[in-house]
C-alpha cells in the first residue's frame, strides 16, 4: 500500500510540475474559459486524458522502443507545424469574437476537442512521454498494473485540479475585461502557439 502511495505522490508531483509550466493547453484554457466559463478547464483535462490514455497503452505495449530519432523529428516537426496552425486560428477567431459578459456563458466553445488537439500537437507533450513518462510508468508496472493506475490518477489529479482553479480564476474575473482586453488576451494565447509550435519545428 505504501508503494501505491508513493506512485500516486509522484504522479501528481510530476503532473503538478508539467501543468504549472505555461503552454498551449493553458492558452486555450483561458481562451475557451473566456467564451463559456469555469467547465472549460475541466473540457480541456478531459481532452488531454483521453491523449494520455492513448499513449499509456502505447507505452505499455512497447512504442517506446519503436521511436528512433528520424520518427522523434517527425513528431516535433508536424506538432510544431499543428499547433502554428492552431494559434492562427485563434488570433483570427480573436478578431471577429465580441466579448459581452452577460452573455458569454452562452457562447460555445469546443473545449475538449482543444484539449485533445493541443495535447496530440504538442512535441514537447510526446517528447516528454516517450522519455521520462515512459521510464514511470513502466517503473511502475514493476509493482503492478494497480501501481501503473494509482501514477496516472496522480498525474491526472494534478492537471484537473491546476486547469479547474485556471477557469475558475478567469471565470470569475470575466466582468473585468472591456472588449478590447478580451481580443488582446486571445491574441496573447494564438501568438504564443505560434511561437511555441515554430520553436519546436525549427529545433
Amino acid at each position: 500500500m505504501l508503494e501505491l502511495f508513493k506512485m500516486l505522490s509522484i504522479g501528481f508531483i510530476v503532473g503538478l510540475t508539467g501543468a504549472l509550466v505555461p503552454g498551449p493547453m493553458l492558452f486555450v484554457t483561458i481562451d475557451g474559459t473566456l467564451k463559456k466559463g469555469w467547465r472549460a478547464g475541466p473540457e480541456v483535462f478531459l481532452g488531454h486524458a483521453i491523449i494520455e490514455t492513448v499513449v499509456l497503452v502505447l507505452i505499455l505495449f512497447g512504442l517506446t522502443a519503436l521511436i528512433g530519432e528520424s520518427e522523434m523529428a517527425f513528431i516535433s516537426v508536424a506538432g510544431g507545424l499543428a499547433l502554428v496552425v492552431f494559434g492562427v486560428m485563434t488570433i483570427m477567431g480573436a478578431r471577429k469574437t465580441s466579448y459581452d459578459p452577460k452573455t458569454q456563458d452562452k457562447v460555445q466553445s469546443n473545449s475538449l476537442v482543444a484539449g485533445i488537439v493541443t495535447s496530440a500537437s504538442n512535441p514537447y507533450f510526446w517528447i516528454w512521454w516517450l522519455a521520462a513518462g515512459s521510464a514511470l510508468v513502466l517503473e511502475s508496472y514493476k509493482i503492478g498494473m494497480v501501481a501503473v493506475l494509482f501514477f496516472i490518477i496522480g498525474h491526472w489529479l494534478a492537471d484537473l485540479g491546476w486547469f479547474t482553479a485556471v477557469s475558475l480564476s478567469f471565470s470569475r474575473g470575466r466582468g473585468m475585461f472591456s472588449q478590447r482586453a478580451y481580443k488582446q488576451i486571445l491574441v496573447a494565447c494564438g501568438i504564443f502557439l505560434i511561437l511555441f509550435g515554430g520553436w519546436f519545428a525549427i529545433a
